[in-house]
């Protein structure tokens, strides 16, 4: 079986969590949110960096006990059977191309301030760039992905520190006072409904989860590089929207789907040229722009994991001349332009939240598997702490999250975990027949070698011998 090449260092690993997280979380959301919670919106992002917190714990150990290319589909099958990888695989990697389609037609939001865009041809466009860049090397990806990332964090860290010096050395203290009074308007169950519809801003977090085969030290990389991210994040997230609103109308803010452009022009506005203007669309297409490119990185790597395991054609598990699985790459870029052609990618994004935290879920309940089945090989270079209850944890979180995103999600997703299960039935059970970790935590041991434990055992030493290497 041919290998991906281990090559990605920790600051590929933050570059890509960090480019995955901002986007609409940031540039369109928090308007939006800001009507349904007032002030107390800069809480909401704070409590759902929070709430993410022990699923990112469960994805890290994961990865550093099983570190290949599939993510949560790899962890599901190799925990919870092959019915549960299936359905968990298919379905994440679909929702992961319908919010990598969203965020490319999300783009044209702000460059419609700019000019009269064709949202579709752009975005269309955009996935044909994306998809060369992938397929010719996940370096050059990670590198145009650097360049993205760098730049937006320097954007917003120059749109923060004006802000404050906006709020606090131009008279505006008074101001500031009257718009975050008072607080809560809307009262404890406003802030936590808003908190589980910005929870959406954090979920590109675990996409490096698919590229663990190609992580150096993923045992150190993979959890430090995601943990620094969400940190970073989420303290931009909280600064930069504490701007927002002290800066902001409410009634204007609340009805903004540009509101940092709008931020921009009072903390901004100094400058000549209307370069706070233009600075923060640099920023605001930069944050889209490298949201979709870390989307179709990460997305093209679960068709390789599901070809491998006979879910898939094996086709789609060969890796082509630049050490990319290119038909992968082509398959899920091919995917997303037909969505942005014939669906409207814009109201599925909670959609795709929704099946995100049913993966979440089953990740969770992976890692009480694991480490229940007994399975030697699995030994983890990241362990959770406060072990189980951290997964106990996450899995009444997410499904808290999921009662608050309202029933149209919940059924969306069911609806893609019927069509998988489906999926599995008429293609995959005649094809697949091995055991997983839940067989043991019932007793149910193979006799003679252990096929699991042997393979968990390989992605170990494989991972060993690139660090030596």
């Amino acid at each position: 079986m041919q290998k991906l090449q281990r090559h990605l260092g920790l600051f590929d690993v933050y570059v890509i969590c960090t480019g995955a997280m901002f986007s609409s979380g940031f540039f369109l959301l928090p308007g939006l949110a800001a009507a349904q919670a007032g002030p107390a919106v800069i809480l909401a992002y704070f409590l759902a960096g929070l709430l993410i917190i022990p699923s990112v714990i469960s994805m890290a150990e994961l990865c550093s006990g099983m570190p290949k290319a599939g993510g949560g589909y790899l962890f599901i099958e190799r925990s919870l059977g092959p019915f549960a990888g299936t359905v968990g695989g298919l379905t994440t990697w679909i929702a992961l191309n319908f919010k990598t389609a969203f965020t490319l037609v999300g783009i044209g939001a702000y460059l419609t301030l700019l000019a009269d865009v064709p949202i579709q041809t752009l975005a269309v466009a955009l996935a044909i760039f994306f998809t060369g860049l992938n397929i010719f090397g996940v370096k050059e990806a990670l590198g145009f992905q650097k360049i993205l990332v760098i730049s937006l964090l320097a954007i917003l860290g120059l749109f923060v520190v004006q802000g404050f010096y906006r709020v606090v050395d131009l008279g505006m203290v008074g101001v500031h006072q009257q718009k975050f009074s008072p607080f809560m308007p809307f009262g404890i169950h406003g802030t936590l409904s808003t908190t589980a519809f910005v929870f959406i801003s954090y979920l590109g977090l675990t996409k490096v989860a698919t590229l663990a085969e190609e992580v150096e030290r993923p045992s150190r990389n993979i959890p430090l590089g995601m943990f620094l991210a969400l940190g970073s994040t989420t303290l931009i997230y909280m600064l930069g929207i504490y701007v927002m609103v002290a800066v902001v109308d409410p009634e204007i803010l609340s009805e903004d789907n540009t509101p940092v452009a709008t931020a921009a022009d009072e903390v901004m506005g100094w400058l000549p040229w209307s370069l706070g203007f233009m600075l923060i669309m640099v920023a605001a297409i930069a944050a889209f722009v490298s949201t979709a490119n870390a989307g179709l990185l990460s997305s093209a790597r679960y068709p390789v994991a599901l070809a491998r395991d006979h879910v898939f054609p094996k086709p789609l598990a060969k890796i082509g001349r630049f050490q990319t699985p290119t038909r992968a790459v082509i398959l899920s870029a091919a995917i997303i332009v037909l969505m942005i052609i014939f669906l409207p990618v814009e109201d599925l994004a909670k959609m795709g939240s929704a099946t995100q935290l049913i993966l979440f879920i089953l990740l969770n309940a992976a890692v009480i598997i694991m480490r229940s089945s007994g399975i030697k090989a699995y030994q983890p270079g990241f362990r959770s702490p406060l072990y189980p209850w951290v997964q106990v944890g996450g899995i009444l979180i997410c499904l808290v999250l999921l009662i608050e995103l309202g029933w149209e999600p919940f059924l969306f997703a069911l609806g893609l975990a019927l069509l998988a299960g489906l999926w599995y039935l008429f293609y995959v059970r005649a094809r697949v027949q091995h055991d997983a970790a839940i067989d043991r935590v019932f007793g149910k041991r193979p006799e003679g070698r252990d096929p699991l434990e042997d393979e968990i055992a390989a992605m170990v030493r494989d991972s060993d011998e690139s660090r030596a290497g």
